[in-house]
């Protein structure tokens, strides 16, 4: 306490007060015994009478000085408190809570993409912002090189990839392999290469390698830089690298991890995707497949396409619907369309086909099962000539050219469920322009209409198809699959939806249609075909019909 008289000198200190590092004492005018900051707020509280308390150093201690006006303005009694704990708590936690919101604001940018190259970017640019003036990650080698991101003062990252050898740089080499856990190393900047000291950071003052953790891989290394009038890193700072880096690690670490899964789930997928569609022998076909999720590409339907081995011999068009949807679905339907290659050479004969098919999917440990037609087409003249064996399917439809929708009368049991399998063959032409049309019961157990909840159903599938006579087989695969879509509206359910056309060709551009007297294009060569009623030509897709 020093009690301070109206004339600005020192009345009075307690025992307290003596033990300051100041020249107060009684008789001593106060702006020669305190600091200036005391005696300015001294004069402020003796000119407008504010009692507000002030802060400031004396010594090496900050204290909160609180002033009490005597009466009639006849002194001041400064009490002082020594606020030096609190004021370095109060730093040190708004210096926590600084770095909190940074590790918060890094995991936020770190996780929010599973993209390798920009956890990278964010690392970088992250760490020359707020723990050094420069920043470098280096990954694991990739063949002969390693892939380097680096951010320099501008706040610009560059990426590039570096033949290093990273025995070059101390602790590097340790920090790569990610296991086991090593300490972060200094390195000298004299010994630096010259790809981690670059010119534009000027004159490196100090070089820090910190391992970046990994999900149970290396997952790289993070090389700080600071310039020379910048150039110490306190244990705390240390401490915060290493937190950084552990978010940092564990982002590009599951990045990484993604990256490789999604190569490989691409280089799998690709093997189940439905088979790109082609003529075969002469016989126009047109195919189209619609997962029942919005975000898959393979399910339970499929088709598949089997080229005559020799010309004039039969072509073999499998369409299938395996019990379930989506990726396991799809996964055995990889194992049947692999097993019916292996048994093309019996192909001629859909009963034993099916019924090796059947024994090896008996003999599996899975217990789904699946429904089948088998087509058998050979071009036959103008005509095609197809066998068909349905395994527990729904029985084919024919298209006439005239418009009649006829129902193919073969039936069986489904394949994968019983000792025997029975099935019968049904052998059918087609005549030019007819066409035979294959489906799954995507499209006919598609729920939706006016009330939500109605099937589509085989009856209104065959009235609309009497609507479709000349189409080519591209139109009405997109015809059939656009029905069931608009059957099920924007947001309802659906299972899978496959659909395969085979039609028999019509005379070439420019030949008259016996009994006709009239020409009529080829279909497929550009020229719309009328929808009926509408007068107006429905081009065929771009894509020639394949697999969407």
């Amino acid at each position: 306490m020093l009690l301070v008289g109206g004339d600005g000198v020192i009345e009075h200190v307690n025992d307290a007060a003596r033990a300051l590092p100041a020249t107060a004492a009684p008789g001593v005018p106060l702006a020669e015994a305190v600091p200036a900051w005391l005696a300015e707020a001294h004069r402020l509280v003796t000119e407008d009478a504010s009692a507000a308390p002030v802060r400031g150093l004396i010594g090496d201690r900050a204290f909160e000085a609180h002033p009490t006006l005597g009466d009639g303005g006849s002194g001041v009694t400064w009490w002082l408190v020594d606020a030096t704990d609190h004021e370095r708590v109060s730093e040190a936690l708004r210096l926590e809570r600084r770095r909190t919101a940074f590790l918060a604001e890094a995991s936020n940018e770190l996780l929010s993409s599973l993209n390798l190259d920009r956890c990278m970017d964010v690392t970088v640019r992250l760490a020359a912002r707020h723990l050094a003036d420069a920043a470098l990650v280096i990954l694991p080698a990739t063949g002969r090189r390693h892939p380097v991101a680096y951010c320099g003062p501008d706040g610009r990252v560059v990426r590039e990839n570096l033949v290093v050898d990273p025995r070059e740089v101390p602790g590097l080499a340790e920090a790569l392999r990610g296991f086991p856990p090593v300490p972060s190393r200094w390195i000298d900047p004299a010994s630096a290469p010259g790809w981690l000291a670059r010119e534009e950071l000027g004159e490196p003052g100090s070089m820090v390698v910190t391992a970046l953790p990994g999900h149970g891989v290396p997952a790289g290394a993070l090389m700080l830089l600071r310039r020379s009038g910048h150039a110490s890193f306190s244990e705390g700072e240390e401490v915060f690298a290493r937190l950084f880096a552990a978010r940092a690690g564990a982002a590009m670490s599951a990045a990484r991890l993604y990256a490789e899964q999604a190569s490989i789930t691409e280089t799998l997928m690709r093997e189940l995707l439905p088979p790109t569609t082609r003529g075969l022998d002469g016989v126009e076909l047109s195919a189209r497949y619609r997962p029942a999720g919005a975000t898959e590409l393979v399910g339970g339907d499929f088709y598949d396409l089997h080229p005559a081995a020799e010309p004039g011999g039969e072509s073999l068009v499998v369409l299938g619907d395996v019990c379930g949807k989506g990726l396991e679905a799809a996964v055995f339907t990889g194992r049947i369309r692999t097993t019916l290659h292996a048994l093309l050479p019996v192909a001629r004969d859909h009963g034993r086909l099916l019924g090796l098919l059947n024994d090896v999917l008996l003999r599996s440990d899975s217990r789904t099962f699946v429904t089948l037609v088998l087509a058998s087409v050979r071009r036959d003249g103008p005509r095609v000539t197809m066998r068909l064996t349905s395994a527990g399917h729904l029985p084919p439809l024919i298209l006439r050219a005239d418009g009649r929708v006829e129902e193919v009368g073969t039936r069986g049991t489904l394949i994968g469920m019983l000792e025997t399998v029975t099935a019968t063959t049904v052998t059918v032409e087609l005549e030019p322009g007819d066409t035979c049309l294959l489906y799954t019961d995507g499209v006919t157990e598609a729920r939706g209409g006016p009330l939500g909840d109605e099937l589509f159903g085989e009856q209104r599938l065959r009235e609309e198809l009497e609507q479709c006579a000349g189409m080519p087989p591209e139109a009405l695969t997109e015809r059939v699959q656009m029905l069931a879509a608009q059957w099920i509206g924007g947001g309802g359910d659906h299972d899978d939806i496959a659909v395969v056309a085979i039609t028999a060709p019509r005379a070439g551009r420019g030949t008259s249609l016996p009994g006709t007297g009239r020409e009529t294009p080829l279909p497929g060569t550009g020229r719309g075909t009328p929808l009926p009623g509408t007068g107006r030509g429905t081009a065929a897709p771009r894509d020639g019909g394949g697999a969407s």
